[in-house]
């Protein structure tokens, strides 16, 4: 529908206050409170309308991703910095990073797929993102305050992490082994301080200024990043 001269996909729904989201793509969701009046919604969007306009603006910008074939000559991110692939037929898929020459030796076996040399590449993503976890929670639990009782990984195509609060069970995304570690802490402190305060409130925002007081430059960083085409711009 149109609100305030804007195409709006408007969701009535249980909860207390407005929320609005720019999509990568520009779509523009609303979501409201059961009984709010259209006077209301139209009053919320048009006084957001030059920070709708500037996330649309930015999406725009972005060029298209490329889709990958996983072939030698193709670059592939990992913490933040890019490596130049190279493929080597081997019966034993694996992967083997060279940081001094800054290349990715990705081992398959001949004839294989995109498809699978992707799949070889994924395994080693988790497994290295996997690694890192035990000491990145060893080094800001204590800093939040709040231990979590489990955590996992996903690929997720719309959250860069989640946070079951009943069960202290935290989720982060895969592709956070891609970007710059800072950005896979500011995802994990942003789900712990979840089992602080539920709502991304001024409570919220608060504590994050207290247990990591530049987590505004790296959630930045993921901004810049398209997850897919309907992801919202922040972590959950």
């Amino acid at each position: 529908m149109k609100i305030a001269g804007l195409e709006i996909d408007l969701v009535r729904q249980r909860m207390r206050s407005l929320r609005l989201t720019v999509y990568a793509g520009g779509r523009i969701r609303v979501a409201v409170p059961l009984h709010t009046p259209p006077a209301a919604i139209e009053a919320f969007v048009q006084a957001r309308r030059s920070w709708i306009e500037q996330h649309q603006q930015r999406f725009a910008a972005r060029e298209p991703v490329p889709t990958p074939r996983y072939e030698t000559g193709e670059t592939v991110p990992f913490l933040g910095q890019a490596y130049l692939l190279e493929l080597r037929t081997a019966a034993r898929p694996r992967v083997e990073l060279q940081p001094d020459t800054r290349q990715l030796h990705l081992y398959a076996p001949a004839g294989s797929t995109a498809a699978q040399r992707e799949a070889v590449l994924t395994a080693w993503y988790r497994q290295q993102l996997r690694q890192r976890m035990p000491e990145l929670l060893a080094k800001w639990e204590p800093v939040v305050g709040r231990p979590a009782a489990a955590w996992g990984i996903r690929q997720m195509r719309t959250r860069w992490g989640t946070c079951n609060i009943g069960a202290a069970r935290i989720w982060l995304n895969l592709e956070l082994i891609k970007r710059p570690l800072p950005c896979l802490e500011y995802v994990l402190v942003h789900e712990l301080t979840h089992l602080h305060e539920r709502l991304h409130n001024a409570r919220f925002w608060g504590l994050m200024d207290q247990f990591m007081p530049d987590w505004r430059t790296w959630r930045e960083e993921l901004k810049r990043v398209q997850l897919a085409p309907n992801a919202p711009p922040d972590a959950d």
